[in-house]
């Protein structure tokens, strides 16, 4: 969308987009060039510096609510839409794949509206000059929005939102293999809102080279990114050049802990779904297993019997758990994860491979690697794919310290039958999220980000909100 329009690439250009399930062709996206993301950078600069879009609350609230009854309106368009191009498992768009980010949009309308934007810090004589003092809180400006495929409107909508309930203009520049959900996206702001031209920017492209671009443009004030930690660091680097603010959230290997007094079937079964859902593809999602070391042989049979009834399969299924991967890229990558592990030592408990039944589609068979270590690649990489490994551990304190040991902080998870230790043990977890006994930290008012190498700030909540905000004080001279 520029200028308040969706439009093709300037020169007509297309990409197609594929169904990850069936390898079939799903339709066209417009594959935006250089000039393309210039005039979308223009319209979001103009529109924030001409416009009245970063004063007015009450304007931004009504749009945001705008979008969500237009989303909520088309809900089951999009949610084929999202099954067909992101693979997603038909019950994932009931909650986080569709719906819930759907709704979330309403928690930042109601957040912008009731935001303390002055703080009055009162009268003072520093320096022996009387002074009013307040702390007045602004939008940064225009935020470049990087987005990856893995759950499309979860991550569009996560950045979107409170972008622009905070006063900020967007440009959004999704991955190239999810272009159509936030063509949709685009498409129904334009039409079925009263979003100002220019305030919501959507470039799809085939060329990733264009997010680089985005990343760059000295009339970017904001990148927010979401993605891998290699291209976290890239983003890092080209943001330092004009010192803009960066939010970045990135990879995980993220540790679900199960204590030596747990139901170790129940805690391993969850751990499996858990651990599989969406195919492995969710950057939080905990992929390494950590039990009791005398209970280790139990843990893996009940963990291999698990996966082997979780798929993959079909992702129209409302019963399906693990659908395919994204592309023959991802899937060749995760192959490549599981010839590395067997050269590391370790033994496949179920899966290790592609299906042999399914001679279509990018899949991969949920599966348990054993016999490996906390240093074993395999266990340290991010793998992002439908790949657990399970690692023996020899009580707390042990599994605190391989859970820690990794170069990533996401998220993680503790299994215990005593509430009050899994909760001492989720407190010395050095991770943004912990799920203690299944609890879910998923939500529009919590905060979502990670320690060490999983990233910069925190998106969703108050301080996800914050992250698109800039903080003026002003003092005023009183006799």
């Amino acid at each position: 969308m520029l200028d308040g329009r969706l439009v093709p690439a300037a020169d007509g250009r297309t990409f197609p987009t594929v169904d990850p399930a069936t390898e079939d062709v799903l339709g066209h996206a417009a594959d935006a060039s250089a000039g393309d993301l210039d005039r979308a950078v223009a319209a979001a600069r103009r529109a924030f510096d001409g416009s009245g879009w970063s004063t007015d609350v009450a304007l931004r609230a009504r749009c945001l609510r705008q979008l969500r009854e237009a989303l909520r309106r088309h809900a089951d368009e999009l949610r084929e839409l999202t099954i067909r191009e992101a693979g997603a498992p038909r019950f994932l768009t009931f909650g986080a794949q569709l719906d819930a980010p759907v709704e979330d949009l309403g928690w930042f309308a109601d957040l912008a509206e009731s935001y303390a934007w002055e703080t009055d810090l009162g009268r003072a004589e520093p320096m022996g000059m009387p002074s009013l003092r307040r702390v007045v809180r602004e939008p940064v400006g225009v935020v470049g929005a990087v987005t990856p495929w893995n759950f499309p409107h979860q991550i569009n909508l996560a950045k979107i939102g409170p972008a622009l309930a905070a006063g900020n203009t967007v440009v959004l520049k999704p991955a190239p293999d999810t272009p159509w959900c936030a063509a949709a996206l685009g498409t129904l702001a334009a039409e079925e809102t009263d979003l100002p031209p220019g305030v919501l920017n959507v470039v799809t492209s085939s060329d990733h080279a264009l997010g680089a671009r985005l990343v760059a443009d000295p009339r970017v004030d904001l990148v927010s990114f979401t993605g891998s930690t290699a291209t976290g660091r890239a983003v890092m680097r080209a943001a330092a050049e004009h010192l803009k603010k960066v939010f970045l959230e990135l990879g995980g290997k993220s540790a679900f802990l199960v204590l030596d007094d747990a139901d170790l079937k129940a805690a391993c079964s969850y751990a499996a779904f858990a651990g599989v859902t969406h195919a492995g593809q969710g950057c939080a999602i905990t992929t390494r297993l950590l039990v009791p070391r005398d209970r280790y042989d139990e843990a893996v049979e009940i963990t291999a019997r698990t996966l082997g009834r979780l798929g993959p399969g079909d992702p129209h299924d409302d019963s399906t758990v693990c659908g395919p991967v994204i592309s023959a890229r991802q899937r060749d990558r995760v192959e490549g994860y599981l010839e590395l592990a067997l050269k590391e030592g370790g033994r496949f408990a179920c899966g290790g491979g592609r299906p042999k039944d399914r001679d279509r589609g990018f899949w991969i068979e949920p599966t348990l690697v054993t016999g490996l270590t906390n240093d074993s690649r395999a266990a340290r990489e991010e793998i992002f794919g439908p790949v657990l490994v399970i690692l023996p551990h020899d009580g707390d304190d042990d599994a605190v310290a391989i859970a820690n040991d990794s170069p990533y902080g996401l998220s993680g998870a503790v299994h215990g039958g005593d509430t009050e230790r899994a909760r001492a043990v989720a407190r010395r977890l050095r991770t943004g999220t912990v799920s203690v006994n299944g609890g879910v930290w998923y939500g529009a008012d919590v905060p979502f980000g990670g320690y060490k190498q999983s990233g910069i700030g925190r998106e969703m909540g108050v301080a996800g909100f914050e992250e698109y905000l800039e903080t003026k004080a002003i003092a005023e001279g009183t006799t």
